[in-house]
């Protein structure tokens, strides 16, 4: 009622007591607001401050990492550097002569193996007599009368009964070759200066000694083919060439030319056959010891790379030694 009264009274107030509700009011909404943003800055802060530690922290991780790849990286390109100096320093143009090495002992081996199985597949558990007829060279005199002085023919002379048979062969060697004549024949031509040192090596030294190398392997052995060839003339099939060469890759290329040059085949290379391949001199010594005593005859071939030829070897009566020159054996030992 008073305060009916006073309104009624007083119209002019009214208005400055609502304002002054109003204000008070959006004060409070103000100071609320106020207290309500202070909060979500600070909590704003906290996670942008997290959210910062927690970048920094996984930046800090990758930059470790990047750090210890590259350090990866650098330790590969030095270890990839000394290979390739390593490389160049041990087998730069040497492809050429570790691939010869390569094929020569593979086809040393493969020729090795199948004569290997071949000799199985023929191995007869009763031994068969062989009826041999004796060589020029290993026919014995008996002593009628103990006191009889035996005429001992000079080393020369040893192939003299056969000289015009030989010197038959020289000529034909001499001539165009023919590559498609029989086994065991020459299918290539020697030069007038391979024919002297043959003539020399069988009319000289008895087909026993040494001679200077052609200055190649692959001379040596050809002229070696000429030497089997005309023996095979002499004495058949009653004697067998033992060829030493303390190599395989050696031995490989010995094989792939006198099998050219005479027209053989794989089959003419093993313990039964033809010719027979050693790396070590006690197996051609037991060898040629095994043939003597079938009364057979051997004919020793010594590669030039040998730098020393076994006394043992001297004993027989057919032998041939290539003596190389130190650039020759120098050569050959490069290569192997």
């Amino acid at each position: 009622m008073t305060n009916t009264k006073i309104s009624n009274n007083n119209p002019d107030k009214e208005p400055i007591i609502n304002k002054s509700i109003t204000k008070t009011k959006h004060d409070e909404i103000i100071k609320n607001k106020a207290t309500q943003n202070k909060k979500v800055t600070s909590e704003s802060k906290k996670s942008n401050k997290s959210l910062d530690d927690f970048s920094n922290e996984i930046f800090r991780e990758l930059i470790s990492k990047k750090n210890s790849l590259i350090k990866e990286i650098k330790d590969l390109e030095t270890k990839k550097n000394e290979l390739d100096k390593d490389i160049e320093s041990n087998f730069k143009g040497q492809s050429d002569n570790i691939a010869k090495r390569v094929k020569g002992f593979q086809e040393y081996l493969t020729g090795s193996l199948q004569n290997l199985s071949q000799n199985i597949e023929k191995l007869e558990l009763v031994s068969q007599t062989i009826v041999v007829k004796p060589s020029p060279l290993d026919e014995k005199q008996e002593n009628l009368n103990k006191n009889e002085l035996v005429t001992v023919p000079a080393l020369s002379e040893t192939f003299k009964p056969d000289e015009q048979l030989i010197k038959s062969c020289f000529a034909t060697f001499i001539e165009q070759p023919d590559f498609y004549s029989e086994p065991w024949k020459l299918r290539r031509s020697l030069d007038s200066s391979d024919i002297e040192v043959m003539n020399d090596w069988f009319f000289n030294m008895g087909g026993r000694g040494s001679l200077e190398s052609r200055g190649s392997r692959q001379k040596n052995a050809l002229l070696s083919a000429g030497l089997i060839a005309i023996l095979g003339e002499l004495y058949g099939d009653q004697f067998q060439t033992l060829i030493l060469a303390s190599q395989p890759e050696r031995l490989g290329e010995w094989r792939r030319i006198l099998q050219d040059s005479l027209g053989l085949t794989r089959d003419d290379f093993g313990p039964n056959s033809g010719i027979v391949l050693f790396e070590r001199p006690e197996g051609v010594i037991e060898r040629a010891d095994r043939l003597e005593t079938n009364e057979e005859l051997p004919f020793i071939i010594v590669d030039a790379a040998e730098t020393s030829v076994e006394i043992p070897i001297l004993q027989f009566p057919l032998w041939l030694a290539f003596a190389g020159s130190n650039d020759e054996i120098y050569d050959d030992l490069e290569l192997n």
